[in-house]
C-alpha cells in the first residue's frame, strides 16, 4: 500500500512540475512551478485519505484550495495585478482533480489529464489564431457537426428496419457522421494551411473534402486561365487518387478485422494512381501556378441528410440486386452510385461484408468498379467545363488507371 501510494505521489509531482513549468513560461502570479506539484499533491493525499477515513476530507481540500484561488485574487486585486482570465484558476482545480484520480488507482486517465492540461495551456497562441482564422460560416459549420454527431445520432433507433434487414437508422446516420467528420477535418486542415497552397497540397485537400467538387472548379478555372492548366491536371489526378486512400480507410473503420482480405487489390490500384500522379506531376512541374481553391464548409444538415439517403438507397439497391439479379445487378448499382459519389458505395458494400451478405472478393469489386465510375464521371466533368488542353491530360491519365482498373477487376485472383 505505501509503495503504491509513493508511486502516485512520484506521477503527482512529475504532473504537476510539467503543468507548473508552462505556467511559470506563461509569468502567471497565481501558480506556477512549484505550486503546482504541491497541490497535485494535495489531492494524491487527500483521495487516499478519503479511501481510508471518508469522503468528505477530499470535498475539504477542494474547498481549501478554492479559498486560496480566492485569497490568491483578492492579493493580486489590491496590489493592482488582477488578470481578468481564470485559466490557472481551473487548471489549479483541475490537477488537484488529477491527484485524487491518481489516489483512486485512474493512473492512465490522471496522466492523459494531466499531460492534457499542459499542452492545452502551451498551445494558448496557436488556438487563439485559429479562431481568429474561422469566420462566422465555419463556426456554424462545427456546430452543425455538433449536431449531427451529438444530437441527431443518439436518438436513433439502433436496430434493422425494412426489406432485406439492411436499413438500420442509427448505422446509417453515423456513416453520415463520419462522412462528414473526415472531410470536415480536411477542411480545418485547408483552413490553418491557407487558401492559397501548392498543388500537392492543394489536391491531398481536395480529395479528402471533395475530388468531384475540385474537378469541376479547377475545370471552370482553366477554362479563363490557361496557364493553370498544368496545376489544374496534378491537382484533379491527385485528389482521385487520394479517395483510394479514403475508401481504405472507411473499410479499415467499418470492417477492422477484414481489411486485409479487401484492401490488396484497392491499395494496387491506388498505386497506380501514384505512379500517374508523379510522372505528371514531374513533367507538369514547370508550369505551375499557386493552387488557389475554395471550399466550403461541409457540414451542411441538408447535404449530410442527402448523402444519408443516399447511402440508405445504395445499401438496399445492393441487397436488391444480389437477391433478384446476381452479381451483375450489383455492379450496375456500384457503377450507378459510383459516378457522383465513392462513400455511399464503399460504406454500403462494407456493411454489407461485416454482416456476411457479402464476400470480400465480390466487396472489393463493387468498390472497385464505383471508383472507376467516379473516374469516368469526372474525366466527363473535366472534358465538359474544362481546357481541351486539360480535358486531353486527363483523358490520357485516367484512361491508363480505367485499364489498369479493368484488369485488376478481372485478372486478380479470387
Amino acid at each position: 500500500m505505501e509503495l503504491s501510494l509513493l508511486h502516485q505521489l512520484g506521477i503527482a509531482v512529475g504532473l504537476g512540475l510539467l503543468v507548473g513549468l508552462q505556467r511559470e513560461f506563461a509569468a502567471s502570479d497565481l501558480a506556477g512551478i512549484r505550486t503546482f506539484p504541491l497541490i497535485t499533491v494535495f489531492g494524491t493525499l487527500s483521495g487516499a485519505l478519503a479511501a481510508e477515513l471518508g469522503g468528505l476530507i477530499l470535498g475539504a481540500g477542494l474547498l481549501a484550495i478554492a479559498a486560496l484561488i480566492v485569497v490568491g485574487n483578492v492579493i493580486k486585486l489590491r496590489t493592482g495585478g488582477a488578470d481578468p482570465g481564470i485559466t490557472t484558476e481551473v487548471a489549479v482545480l483541475l490537477m488537484y482533480g488529477v491527484g485524487a484520480a491518481l489516489a483512486a488507482g485512474y493512473t492512465t486517465p490522471a496522466i492523459v489529464t494531466g499531460g492534457g492540461v499542459a499542452v492545452l495551456l502551451h498551445w494558448k497562441s496557436p488556438l487563439h489564431d485559429l479562431v481568429m482564422r474561422i469566420g462566422q460560416e465555419d463556426a456554424q459549420a462545427i456546430f452543425r457537426l455538433a449536431l449531427i454527431a451529438l444530437v441527431i445520432l443518439p436518438l436513433l433507433p439502433n436496430r434493422a428496419f425494412g426489406p432485406y434487414a439492411v436499413l438500420n437508422p442509427f448505422n446509417i446516420w453515423l456513416m453520415v457522421v463520419l462522412i462528414v467528420g473526415i472531410s470536415m477535418g480536411a477542411y480545418v486542415a485547408y483552413k490553418l494551411l491557407g487558401r492559397r497552397s501548392g498543388a500537392l497540397v492543394a489536391g491531398l485537400m481536395g480529395g479528402l473534402i471533395s475530388s468531384t467538387a475540385t474537378s469541376v472548379s479547377l475545370a471552370r478555372r482553366s477554362r479563363t486561365a490557361a496557364s493553370e492548366v498544368g496545376t489544374g491536371a496534378v491537382v484533379v489526378v491527385i485528389a482521385s487518387t487520394v479517395v483510394f486512400a479514403r475508401v481504405l480507410f472507411e473499410i479499415a473503420v467499418i470492417i477492422p478485422a477484414q481489411i486485409t482480405a479487401m484492401a490488396p487489390p484497392l491499395v494496387a490500384m491506388m498505386l497506380v494512381m501514384v505512379v500517374l500522379s508523379a510522372g505528371l506531376y514531374l513533367t507538369s512541374r514547370g508550369s505551375f501556378e499557386q493552387a488557389a481553391q475554395e471550399h466550403e464548409p461541409p457540414s451542411e444538415l441538408g447535404a449530410a441528410i442527402v448523402f444519408g439517403l443516399l447511402y440508405a438507397a445504395v445499401l438496399l439497391g445492393v441487397a436488391a440486386a444480389k437477391a433478384n439479379f446476381g452479381q451483375a445487378g450489383m455492379y450496375v448499382v456500384a457503377g450507378l452510385s459510383g459516378l457522383t459519389d465513392m462513400d455511399a458505395i464503399t460504406l454500403s458494400t462494407a456493411q454489407l461484408v461485416r454482416s456476411g451478405d457479402l464476400g470480400h472478393a465480390t466487396g472489393w469489386r463493387l468498390v472497385l468498379v464505383g471508383a472507376l465510375a467516379n473516374l469516368v464521371f469526372k474525366g466527363a466533368l473535366v472534358a465538359a467545363l474544362g481546357h481541351p488542353r486539360l480535358a486531353s491530360r486527363i483523358a490520357t491519365v485516367f484512361g491508363v488507371a480505367l485499364a489498369a482498373g479493368i484488369a485488376l477487376l478481372f485478372l486478380w485472383p479470387g
